[in-house]
């Protein structure tokens, strides 16, 4: 019977162990996780912040789910070290965890604000339900909150706190807010949603300090303006970083994360990782990626499972993909949007002004590799389709920026799927 530890218990490890339970009914299963709670819904923490849903939503398995898998779970403890030799996984509670089979799906970590007054109380991040209970507490009696960030994580908090009654201001490094998934002429729609809607935002600005007052509460900002803003709330959405400080040195091949091969193996015999601490072929990119999205995590962690259990199968890569509502407008972006200046891309838009609308492809070659529909997403789940399975499109490429185009008419086109990498 070989023991199958998983490092995680998000949706990614959860995938994984019903994946090994499956095929494997006798196999002894452990969750190390660093969070109390049942596995639950990670990307709905952001609609609890915005009361449009609450805590006991959260959990995607019942109450008595270990019990149901047959698993042993090690909650609220965190994986602090590997013995390679013993093949054994130490938590920050001594306990010592051996392991035949490993699956490292320890998610990622938020990445700190690094400037003086950083650890000042009402400072957050927003990674975990814990952070907006923390984030709900620390409400009331504010005023004016400010969002580190111009990304997804960024635009949730800064929803969230907009609809609880605080005044919020946007601070974004780049010079338009969704700068990784979307241009500056889409992102110019996007920042005059946000405004229409109340939000202040600025860009090319960054804190770099904050202050606190005598009890230690956050009192104002420091800007790279040289503006002083009063706040009583900072939330930072400056992305993640794969959580992988207890792997040690040299024993497992890490880039921008954990490397693995078509088997979501990692370069230590035995041991696996999924989800958004893995860097495996981005579909689109056409090179090594890690694409932390909840539908990746799910197929990484399932297949990764199931080799674990001893079933040979292959993971043939991902595409990035969001689709996101900004108050009035919808969003969707697939693949590489924003693509080096080369001559090796093709580049094709449309805007349309009074709808406030934009299309936006990009070619490489014969095949779409990026798209981003910004209040106009019909039949964008035919264009994810058509750059995540190599979709020839030799011919009319302008009329796909058309509205009235059928989009369907490209699925009968022949499939090239690439197999090396």
């Amino acid at each position: 019977m070989l023991r199958h530890v998983i490092i995680g218990n998000g949706i990614a490890g959860v995938s994984a162990a019903e994946a090994i339970r499956s095929l494997a009914p006798d196999a002894a299963i452990t969750f190390i996780a660093r969070e109390q709670q049942l596995p639950y819904s990670r990307p709905m923490i952001s609609q609890v912040l915005a009361a449009t849903a609450d805590f006991s939503q959260l959990p995607l398995r019942p109450s008595d789910y270990y019990e149901q898998l047959r698993a042993e779970a090690l909650t609220g403890q965190e994986a602090v070290a590997i013995d390679w030799e013993a093949r054994t996984v130490e938590t920050d509670r001594g306990a010592k965890v051996p392991f035949e089979r490993l699956l490292i799906a320890s998610g990622a970590d938020p990445r700190r604000l690094k400037v003086d007054g950083a650890n000042s109380r009402g400072v957050f991040t927003m990674r975990k339900a814990e952070d907006v209970h923390q984030i709900l507490g620390a409400i009331k009696g504010a005023r004016h909150a400010l969002v580190l960030g111009g990304g997804l994580v960024g635009f949730k908090a800064a929803y969230g706190l907009l609809r609880r009654g605080l005044a919020v201001t946007m601070l974004i490094r780049s010079n338009h807010p969704l700068a990784m998934q979307v241009d500056a002429e889409a992102g110019a729609i996007i920042q005059g949603e946000l405004e229409r809607h109340g939000l202040t935002v600025q860009v090319g600005v960054e804190v770099t300090a904050i202050e606190s007052d005598r009890l230690g509460r956050v009192a104002r900002a420091q800007l790279s303006t040289g503006q002083a803003l009063d706040c009583q709330m900072v939330v930072v959405g400056k992305g993640v970083w794969p959580s992988v400080k207890f792997l040690g040195q040299d024993r497992v091949r890490v880039d921008a994360g954990i490397v693995v091969d078509d088997h979501l193996q990692t370069s230590a015999e035995g041991v696996y990782a999924a989800g958004d601490v893995a860097e495996h072929f981005d579909s689109a990119r056409g090179e090594r990626w890690v694409n932390a999205i909840w539908p990746v995590a799910v197929e990484m962690g399932r297949i990764a499972g199931m080799n674990m259990a001893g079933r040979s199968v292959v993971y043939r890569g991902s595409l990035s993909r969001n689709v996101i509502r900004i108050f009035d407008i919808d969003v969707l972006t697939a693949g590489l949007v924003n693509p080096p200046a080369s001559p090796e891309y093709e580049v094709l838009a449309a805007r349309d002004l009074r709808r406030r609308t934009y299309r936006k492809l990009v070619f490489r070659e014969d095949f779409l590799v990026g798209a981003a529909l910004v209040g106009h997403m019909e039949q964008g789940g035919v264009l994810m389709n058509a750059i995540a399975g190599r979709i020839p499109v030799d011919k009319d490429r302008e009329r796909l920026l058309e509205p009235g185009f059928n989009y369907a008419s490209l699925a009968p086109m022949r499939r090239v799927v690439k197999s090396e990498w």
